[in-house]
């Protein structure tokens, strides 16, 4: 496989493997070593890449993976999640107070969720994988997933009404 051949496959959903990767890890910094990691990963690997029905999905199993072998080594002990991507700059300065409060509750919700439901979420409602596809990734069944998603969201939902109800946590 030639360099151009490759780019064309792989460049296209770098950004996602970015994305899980940063979901995962965190820090900015982090997230930029995983993806050079993968895509070194993949570089190497690239006269087998033929052989993969979906290189995109064997990426981003191959990311959540390392970000959770990274996650699970002692040198990895203070990463959380965070997901800094929505801002809307025309917004008065109180509306991007509070939204930017919103979402610093939710990513607080989304760091106490466990591993595999945030794995799920991100997928899921970042990424817009079909379930389909992180059944896949994962090695689970559709159901599994779908339930897994399920509750995730029902913890954000509930986490969130109960700070907008009662004030701080």
């Amino acid at each position: 496989m030639t360099q151009a051949e490759y780019l064309n496959i792989v460049m296209p959903f770098k950004d996602k493997v970015f994305r899980l990767a940063k979901r995962l890890l965190v820090s900015h910094e982090e997230a930029e070593d995983a993806t050079q990691e993968i895509l070194m990963k993949l570089w190497k690997n690239r006269e087998q890449m033929g052989t993969y029905r979906n290189v995109e999905a064997f990426a981003m199993t191959m990311t959540k993976n390392f970000c959770l072998d990274k996650l699970k080594s002692k040198h990895a002990q203070n990463l959380k999640i965070v997901h800094s991507n929505y801002q809307d700059k025309n917004l008065p300065l109180q509306k991007q107070v509070e939204l930017r409060d919103s979402i610093d509750w939710v990513a607080k919700i989304v760091e106490e969720l466990p591993e595999q439901q945030k794995i799920i979420l991100q997928l899921r409602d970042i990424e817009q994988y079909e379930f389909s596809e992180i059944a896949k990734m994962l090695d689970m069944n559709e159901t599994a997933i779908r339930v897994s998603l399920s509750r995730a969201r029902k913890t954000i939902r509930e986490e969130l009404t109960k700070t907008h109800s009662y004030g701080v946590k």
